[in-house]
């Protein structure tokens, strides 16, 4: 699946609901209390993803503690950057997706959600593979440079 319409899509669709969104509730509450509540989520996201952040790291070094794979605690980071950048865009629209970024059992539940579905996709356990039964040998040669 090609990746680039979606991002073109988004590239042009999410500033348009941005602008709509800003002068709509310009005009409900004025231009002055719509600049403060921009900048006040943006505060507020960067606090709480700070926090979240903290929590995260924690339980990354809790599990290789534990001889444990992060592997759900790097998602999760990479999720926290993405939602870092959606609060500090200006606007309410991507400020909602990253504040629904920050909620743990939220975000988890988003990425298991891809994995399982990226596993179905790539033939990983659950998902059939088109090769799945047929092993495939390469053979060849070698030999070591340094002797």
């Amino acid at each position: 699946m090609n990746p680039l319409p979606i991002l073109l899509l988004l590239f042009f669709t999410v500033p348009l609901i941005e602008i709509f969104i800003l002068i709509e509730v310009g005009g409900w509450i004025g231009a002055i209390p719509t600049i403060f509540f921009v900048v006040f989520t943006a505060v507020l996201g960067a606090l709480l993803l700070r926090h979240q952040g903290l929590i995260t790291l924690q339980r990354f070094q809790l599990s290789l503690a534990q001889g444990q794979v992060p592997a759900m605690e790097l998602m999760e980071g990479v999720v926290l950057i993405i939602a870092g950048a959606l609060l500090l865009t200006p606007g309410f629209f991507t400020d909602l997706i990253g504040f629904l970024c920050l909620i743990p059992p939220l975000r988890q539940a988003v990425i298991r959600r891809i994995v399982e579905r990226q596993m179905i996709v790539a033939g990983g356990p659950g998902g059939e593979h088109p090769d799945e039964g047929r092993h495939i040998t390469i053979e060849g040669e070698f030999r070591r440079e340094d002797e």
